[in-house]
């Protein structure tokens, strides 16, 4: 059982590697999808297989030690290894469940400050206007079912043209349609349980902004025109000094590895299709899910058998 439920803690930090060569090699929103499906896939079993190995050091506790009894048959091996690994998991456990209330409500709590700083501004087609010099983007999601509103500041409307604004406030307005903050999110949940999914989180954030360059070249018609207000914007805003932080759920065209975002632009429309390492993903995915399965079963017929009962066929 220890070995079964050990595979796939292991088996995330494959992902990484994965993920980069998909975002580059697959269309966007294919891409992003498949990358952040998998982190999601991946952390469930983490959590599902820590929780697992951590029965035997849960089972000594006092709410529970009645069912310690329970445990007696189902040898997987010597006691000592068990109680050590069992130990371990308790605290891998307890170190994500942490990791994820602290990053989550710092999550929250830098939402809640875009939103006020947006809240009460004049708003016109779904963007209001920040009265700020410094140059900046980004689109604000309101909730599940809220459409969002793009922000973008005064002096980032100065630096760029009317068609590079219109491209740039294009590519916000994608973000918004498709909802990358929720990929994100689920994205940012899984990191915050396993060290190799959080390695994962900039393929999604690259997948989804390249999602949203696509998105803003097809509506402006030109992909060298997106390409340059991509540039212009994310070269004017490293200019400037961050004062704080900005949320990891609402995205902004002046994020992510812009050269590549650029360079992508100016090669031809990326085309539907599934490259090698989006296969491999899913075999990832798959091994992962079979061998918690496989030790979930393993864990149940041995209780069955703790029980007195026949295992179950």
């Amino acid at each position: 059982m220890i070995t079964l439920l050990l595979v796939p803690l292991l088996l995330p930090w494959a992902l990484p590697p994965l993920a980069r060569r998909t975002v580059r090699r697959v269309r966007p929103d294919i891409a992003l999808a498949a990358v952040t499906g998998a982190t999601g896939i991946l952390a469930v079993g983490t959590i599902a297989c820590l929780g697992a190995l951590m029965l035997p050091l849960a089972l000594r506790l006092p709410v529970v030690a009645g069912l310690a009894h329970l445990l007696h048959p189902v040898q997987a091996g010597p006691a000592a290894l068990v109680f050590a690994v069992a130990t371990a998991a308790g605290s891998a456990l307890a170190v994500a469940l942490a990791t994820l209330v602290r990053g989550a409500t710092a999550e929250a709590r830098r939402l809640r400050s875009a939103a006020r700083t947006a809240r009460g501004l004049p708003e016109a087609g779904g963007v209001c206007v920040l009265d700020d010099d410094r140059p900046h983007a980004f689109a604000l999601p309101s909730g599940l079912r809220g459409a969002g509103r793009v922000v973008v500041t005064a002096g980032m409307l100065r630096v760029l043209d009317a068609g590079e604004r219109e491209a740039l406030l294009g590519h916000e307005r994608a973000h918004l349609t498709a909802r990358h903050h929720l990929y994100l999110g689920l994205a940012h949940l899984a990191g915050w349980c396993h060290p190799a999914l959080a390695a994962a989180v900039p393929s999604v954030s690259f997948a989804a902004e390249r999602a949203a360059d696509e998105a803003a070249a097809r509506a402006c018609g030109d992909r060298r025109l997106a390409a340059r207000a991509v540039g212009r914007a994310a070269l004017a805003a490293s200019a400037a000094r961050a004062t704080s932080i900005p949320p990891a759920l609402a995205p902004g065209g002046t994020t992510g590895p812009v050269p590549a975002r650029v360079g992508a632009l100016l090669a031809r429309t990326p085309v539907r299709r599934t490259a090698p390492a989006l296969l491999a993903m899913v075999l990832l995915c798959s091994g992962a899910g079979a061998s918690t399965a496989a030790g979930a079963v393993w864990l149940h017929r041995g209780v069955e058998v703790a029980q007195g009962e026949h295992p179950s066929d």
